[in-house]
């Protein structure tokens, strides 16, 4: 399987000197952990939740006056629309990372891959999951229709 596959086509980017609130509601918008800092031609970085979290936050700084830039993690990994998807799995374990800026061959971004994204596929495809999701359903069904309620 292709990355092309599995990508998000929509990637919002963040610019900078944008405020580490501004980042934090267009996260919220758009539903999302993490921007890309730059633009499509020219991504700087990443700015994620965390990096909100554990830089800004747990430090006392305010999210209204402290730049993007001032958070976020320089180095954007990339992966190519034509790589295997087990090729980006490898970059993002050897990395650490959770996500990754899809290059076209003329350098400029054309998706953003993420964990999210890699795992909702093998979970749809994935026969032992659908099954057990099928029998979970089945046995909820039938403890309600019962008069069983089953506690989460």
């Amino acid at each position: 399987m292709k990355v092309a596959e599995l990508m998000s086509r929509d990637v919002e980017f963040i610019e900078k000197n944008n405020t580490i609130q501004a980042a934090a509601v267009l996260m919220g918008e758009i539903d999302v952990g993490a921007l890309p800092v730059g633009s499509a031609d020219n991504p700087v970085g990443v700015i994620t939740s965390r990096d909100i979290l554990y830089r800004i936050c747990s430090t006392g700084r305010d999210p209204a006056t402290t730049l993007v830039g001032e958070a976020m993690t320089e180095h954007v990994y990339t992966c190519h629309p034509d790589e295997d998807v087990e090729a980006a799995l490898d970059l993002m374990a050897g990395f650490h990372v959770r996500r990754l800026l899809v290059r076209g061959s003329d350098g400029g971004t054309v998706g953003w891959l993420t964990l999210g994204d890699i795992s909702r596929k093998l979970l749809i495809d994935s026969g032992t999951v659908r099954d057990g999701l099928a029998d979970l359903s089945r046995y909820s069904r039938r403890d309600v229709s019962d008069g069983h309620h089953s506690r989460d």
